[in-house]
């Protein structure tokens, strides 16, 4: 099961929760109901929807219209909130979520993944290391152009291009992916590094296999 499919059947069981408690309710604001457990569950649609759409999507935008309308019970809110949780679990299911420009920039990793193992197949796990860092480190900067990460730093009036680490930091900071990818991408830059500088050496030709695999993983989780 692939992330997106995960996010849609989370959905689908909130979705799926509603409409239990919908039927428990003898009116449609679900106003008869322990206003903390009717709380609870937009509380939980709300955070459902916000972990699978992009930060600037409908979906979140509709999620923050629905909660600041006034005139709404809660029930009323998650009767809202439930109907974009369903829009999203079928985009979601169907692909829709991923730009043309994502699309694109997928494709291209991708064959530069897929070099990168048959670099690796043909006894070349040095290059296949290198190839496949590479990409990493371009997908990451291009993370950073889509969620407003300066890709610059400027000293002295001089500006350079940040290094790919540091860039890593920074994409945890501003919640992009977990802790945890960023300590995948730090392992895989060192691999990178490690055969760039000819430390041929310190890895083997496995370690090259689960690189290529994570970093096709990250990169599809993490659509740029």
């Amino acid at each position: 099961m692939n992330i997106e499919e995960k996010l849609a059947v989370r959905l689908d069981e909130l979705a799926q929760q509603y409409r239990s408690i919908r039927a428990s309710s003898k009116y449609d604001d679900l106003s008869d109901l322990p206003e903390s457990d009717v709380h609870r569950q937009v509380t939980l649609t709300r955070a459902a929807i916000e972990r699978s759409a992009p930060k600037e999507s409908a979906y979140v935008k509709q999620v923050e219209d629905i909660l600041t309308r006034k005139n709404l019970f809660d029930g009323d809110k998650l009767a809202l909130l439930v109907g974009v949780a369903e829009s999203l679990s079928i985009d979601l299911r169907a692909g829709y979520l991923k730009t043309v420009e994502e699309l694109i920039h997928g494709d291209l990793f991708s064959d530069f993944l897929e070099m990168a193992t048959h670099l690796l197949d043909g006894g070349y796990k040095d290059a296949a290391a290198v190839v496949c860092g590479s990409t990493l480190e371009s997908h990451v900067r291009q993370l950073c152009i889509k969620h407003g990460v300066s890709t610059t730093t400027t000293t002295s009036g001089k500006t350079s291009s940040k290094k790919a680490d540091l860039l890593n930091s920074e994409l945890v900071k501003a919640n992009v992916y977990s802790l945890l990818d960023q300590k995948n991408v730090t392992a895989w830059l060192d691999l990178r590094n490690k055969a760039a500088h000819g430390h041929y050496g310190e890895y083997q030709k496995e370690q090259v296999a689960i690189m290529i695999s994570g970093v096709m993983n990250f990169i599809t989780r993490n659509a740029a």
